[in-house]
């Protein structure tokens, strides 16, 4: 069946001739790299995820030590200090590059030789469950790929989007502030070439169905070596047309559902994750119908919400978007998270959050807490912010102010967390989040690029010290996660696919009421965004239900629905 769905795709995108000849090319691809039946997991309605399901994001480099390989090195210490506390870790792309710290890469099928060999990370899959990259968008400027295309070899030469004469472009979203055509110079003269991120960038030609076939090879290539998970990066703007935005195309949707079709034939048990940085509703566009394309799609409107909510000390916007929030099925879910290695995107809270808000709060705070903002262009030649580059610690609580307590930060960080650990969905925690990091501005300045303010390399030995140190910053913060993380994992309401009410309970208070799938377990989930202590404003009969509390953070001693200052409550329903 699933072949005979990847026949009706190809034939849209490409017509009935040239699907006849691709579909057996594909099928073979589908024999060569199918799944052994042990390794398989069977098809069903649900999506293969529980309450214990948590993903570290983390680059392959993040902790080093003298004498080792950097994936070693990440292995030993994640099997040392997160077995238990998270299932799976997504290696940020960990191939060849040369440019995006990683995402312009230069043979997709390749681990990088100064992080290690293909051996080690799959070592890392023993223990844990991995997210890979398919960064299918575009390729390294240096890539066989394209060097071949400048060359003037027949083979590559429509691997990459050439542009001739003067079509109009004027429609194209852009993601960033940089010319959306680059001249290179080739064995056949200048050619104009598309690169939507960078002009070492180059956007790869999947309107030629060669350059699809060897991007399902890599798809399954992962596969092979181990991913549960498949990130699909920048996927929307994988299909250009001009004369349109060249974003979220009807073709680009198709491949996704594709490449989901194949998956479902080779290994049902890897699951597609989108990676959209876009408004909301375009965003969960990629669910599909809820069987046909993602199976999590990355929750980005989360981070400016929460961060909104926290910073004014109002949920108001932050609960009516939320009670909002709808999965097509129960074999899709949100992948929540709060920072990565990416800045905190503003398009997303674009139309949820009036712009002057988003301007007056949330880039008024991160300018003030000494972040960078990064803008793109629009159609009509002006710029709007795009994307705050800070640490999410430092973004809610400024480095440069002294006055403050450490404890106070820590616990209104902690809120944070835990409304992104209380919704439905699965969590994504960057590892400075994890490890409570503050932003390397230093870094940052030095080499010109605004997003490595979040991106700073640490050694095993001071991470191991600040961890072995209870009055540190890092322990205070890995603790308080340690704390919530356990709490999700020994609760069956905290399935992805659980129920998910929330509450109006009043503009200080995050509310939200999870139940298990089957109805036998129902908690509260409180948050004080209000450095004040506030009482919740629920209804009589739903304050009187809730008893038994089996998380907090932040002390207060009062009944089940007053909080302290940024103090988090999960409480589990008594009737």
């Amino acid at each position: 069946m699933s072949y005979e769905t990847i026949a009706n795709h190809l034939e849209a995108l490409y017509g009935a001739e040239t699907a006849q000849a691709l579909l057996p090319r594909i099928e073979e691809l589908g024999r060569r790299h199918s799944m052994p039946d042990s390794l398989r997991a069977p098809r069903g309605p649900s999506l293969a995820l529980d309450q214990e399901d948590a993903l570290l994001i983390t680059y392959g480099d993040q902790v080093r030590a003298s004498g080792q390989s950097p994936l070693r090195t990440l292995g030993e210490f994640c099997a040392a200090r997160l077995k238990g506390v998270l299932s799976g870790i997504h290696i940020l792309p960990f191939y060849p590059f040369t440019s995006d710290d990683g995402f312009s890469v230069v043979d997709y099928r390749a681990v990088d030789p100064a992080l290690g060999t293909w051996q080690e990370v799959e070592s890392l899959g023993h223990g844990f469950d991995l997210m890979f990259d398919a960064v299918f968008n575009h390729i390294s400027s240096e890539s066989a790929w394209f060097q071949g295309f400048l060359k003037g070899d027949p083979v590559y030469r429509d691997y990459v989007v050439v542009v001739e004469g003067d079509p109009d472009l004027s429609a194209v979203i852009r993601p960033r502030a940089l010319p959306l055509l680059t001249t290179f110079t080739t064995a056949g003269g200048e050619r104009r070439v598309w690169t939507t991120f960078s002009p070492d960038q180059v956007d790869v030609n999947v309107r030629h169905p060669e350059v699809l076939l060897e991007l399902l090879d890599v798809l399954l290539e992962y596969v092979a070596k181990g991913a549960r998970f498949i990130r699909l990066d920048a996927i929307a703007f994988l299909w250009k047309e001009p004369g349109t935005t060249c974003l979220h195309l009807p073709q680009t949707h198709r491949i996704i559902r594709l490449m989901r079709a194949l998956l479902d034939e080779v290994a049902p048990q890897v699951v597609i994750v989108t990676e959209t940085n876009v408004p909301h509703a375009d965003n969960i566009s990629y669910f599909g119908d809820g069987r046909n394309e993602a199976q999590l799609v990355y929750n980005f409107a989360l981070p400016p919400l929460v961060l909104h909510a926290l910073l004014t000390g109002d949920g108001s916007v932050l609960t009516r978007w939320a009670q909002g929030l709808k999965r097509p099925s129960e074999s899709v879910t949100y992948l929540n998270f709060l920072a990565s290695h990416d800045g905190i995107g503003l398009n997303p809270a674009r139309g949820i959050l009036p712009e002057a808000e988003i301007q007056e709060v949330l880039v008024g705070a991160a300018m003030a807490h000494g972040g960078f903002v990064s803008y793109k262009n629009n159609p009509d030649s002006s710029q709007s912010p795009y994307e705050l580059n800070i640490n999410f610690f430092d973004a809610l609580s400024d480095p440069f102010g002294t006055s403050e307590p450490v404890d106070i930060q820590v616990r209104r960080f902690l809120v944070a967390q835990s409304i992104m650990l209380s919704l439905a969905g699965m969590p994504g925690i960057y590892f400075h989040s994890l490890f409570g990091s503050r932003g390397d501005r230093v870094g940052a300045e030095r080499t010109g690029i605004p997003r490595r303010i979040n991106r700073q390399k640490l050694t095993r030995e001071e991470l191991d010290r600040d961890l072995g140190d209870p009055h540190s910053l890092r322990a205070k913060v890995f603790g308080g996660f340690q704390k919530l993380l356990s709490a999700r994992r020994s609760h069956a309401a905290f399935h992805p696919a659980g129920g998910q009410v929330v509450l109006d309970a009043g503009s200080g208070i995050f509310a939200v009421a999870r139940e298990a799938r089957d109805g036998g377990e129902r908690m509260l989930c409180l948050h004080n965004l209000t450095g004040n202590a506030v009482r919740a404003a629920l209804p009589e009969a739903e304050a009187h239900r809730w008893g038994e509390e089996v998380s907090s953070l932040g002390g207060g001693r009062g009944a089940a629905d007053e909080l302290g200052p940024y103090e988090v409550r999960w409480l589990r329903a008594t009737s």
